[in-house]
């Protein structure tokens, strides 16, 4: 963890970085893996079904606010520590040393054994009574997870693999669990999962670039919203928009939890060239493409927002595959950004 780079190093990414880029995808190209982005994600979707990505159980010791009653009105041990005590505690599970998932490495290295209790379809009569997104009826208060106290939803599910964590360790009674995602083969798994529990759970299909594609609760009623290794999965100029969304979406003291790909990580490392859309975005040999950010470019896109930030750190780390005796340095930024409460009003919402 917290491992530094040398200014060689520095230069040698740069420099690799820019030869990489230097063959931009044709146009034409360009706009096909835009107009069919849902579909490469339901192929990916298809191939691996749930077992690409691990269960994030690291999740809650990089975001304690997933954490069963945590209380967002105190003040988080993580936005005030320096980055020596952060990185001693960083990536330490109770399983040893947490291992982010990644997408460009892992494909050698993949265990696609599934557990089939996992993929068992439930009954007709309880996918029957699963709520439909064109059921929602916001205006009365008759939402999924209305009658609940705290909400989180995460943008990019996937498989589930970070919503079925936060259901088994949460038991917070209050909890509710929203989780939402560009493919409907990822939303399918996600609902077909053993675990998937309809009343502390809604799983639905979202287009996170569309300002029509509706969200099935109301404005300013979610204490947190989740985006691991999401937002850097869309273009670039639809960042913002879709960044103010879900700010639109907090409460006052809700927050926005980030973990993405952060400028010049290996997998950023290993494009070719001819696979570079534009600067930092590239598409991957499956169709789906990638960004690699820097801390400034996310603190933009947050504070315009309107969200204040809390969290905003570069993740170094070194990793080494002794089988094959190759290290590969990772490079992944963690952001936590609040939705400040209105002026004249303390952190429980009440007026001064």
């Amino acid at each position: 963890d917290n491992v530094e780079w040398s200014e060689e190093q520095e230069t040698n990414a740069r420099n690799k970085v820019q030869e990489n880029s230097g063959q931009l995808v044709p146009q034409d190209k360009q706009d096909e893996y835009e107009l069919n982005a849902n579909e490469y994600w339901n192929d990916f979707y298809k191939i691996h079904e749930n077992g690409f990505f691990k269960d994030r159980h690291w999740l809650f010791t990089e975001f304690p606010e997933l954490a069963p009653n945590h209380n967002l009105s105190q003040p988080e041990a993580s936005a005030y520590e320096n980055d020596s005590t952060r990185h001693a505690r960083l990536g330490r599970c109770g399983n040893g040393p947490c291992s982010l998932e990644t997408r460009i490495q892992e494909h050698h290295q993949l265990d696609l054994m599934k557990d089939s209790s996992n993929i068992i379809h439930r009954l007709s009569t309880d996918c029957e009574a699963r709520l439909k997104l064109g059921d929602v009826k916001q205006s009365d208060g008759d939402f999924p997870g209305s009658s609940a106290t705290y909400r989180i939803l995460e943008v990019g599910c996937g498989a589930g693999n970070t919503v079925f964590p936060i259901l088994q360790t949460n038991n917070d009674p209050g909890l509710f669990v929203y989780c939402c995602d560009f493919s409907n083969t990822a939303v399918d798994l996600v609902q077909s999962n053993a675990e998937y529990d309809s009343s502390r759970c809604f799983a639905f299909v979202h287009d996170l670039c569309k300002d029509q594609s509706p969200y099935p609760m109301p404005e300013e009623s979610l204490d947190i919203v989740i985006l691991i290794f999401v937002l850097s999965a869309i273009r670039p100029e639809k960042m913002q928009c879709a960044i103010n969304r879900l700010s639109r979406l907090l409460k006052p003291g809700g927050m926005i939890l980030l973990r993405d790909y952060g400028r010049y990580d290996l997998a950023q490392l290993r494009f070719k060239k001819g696979r570079c859309l534009s600067d930092n975005f590239y598409v991957r040999g499956d169709g789906t493409r990638v960004y690699f950010f820097t801390q400034d470019e996310l603190d933009a896109l947050f504070t315009t927002a309107g969200l204040e930030k809390v969290q905003n750190l570069v993740d170094r780390r070194l990793q080494v595959n002794r089988g094959k005796q190759v290290t590969m340095h990772r490079v992944w930024i963690q952001c936590k950004y609040r939705k400040p409460f209105p002026a004249g009003h303390g952190e429980n919402g009440h007026a001064r």
